[in-house]
């Protein structure tokens, strides 16, 4: 029983971070869509309405226990690829550099969070 409340606890808490920042990117969507227009990413407001979408509705699965290595899954690829894309902390130099690497890691440890959540 004890193992259960945890578990669900901390897909709640895994789930509802995705949740709150697919949110906070459609309310700050034209400050989004220019930020990934000025990193020179292609159809911008297309990729941010889709990973904003994709979060709210898989973070939200995945909170709730529904589908979980399926919203697992959806949310370790959008992590990996906006680590990627938008995390380039080796292209950047000063407290850039240490703050996109910082993020980046804890892009990493969440998707390791996931990723044991999944097989649960």
């Amino acid at each position: 029983m004890f193992a259960q409340t945890v578990q669900a606890l901390g897909a709640l808490l895994i789930g509802g971070v995705f949740v709150w920042a697919g949110v906070e990117h459609f309310v700050k969507f034209k400050a989004m869509t220019e930020y990934l227009a000025g990193r020179h990413f292609p159809a911008p407001a297309f990729l941010l309405a889709a990973g904003s979408a994709l979060e709210i509705v898989a973070g939200s699965l995945f909170a709730m226990g529904i589908a979980v290595p399926f919203a697992a899954g959806a949310l370790v690829v959008f992590t990996l690829a906006a680590n990627m894309l938008l995390l380039r902390f080796w292209a950047c130099e000063g407290l850039e550099r240490q703050t996109s690497r910082s993020a980046f890691l804890v892009n990493f440890a969440v998707i390791g969070g996931l990723l044991l959540a999944a097989t649960v």
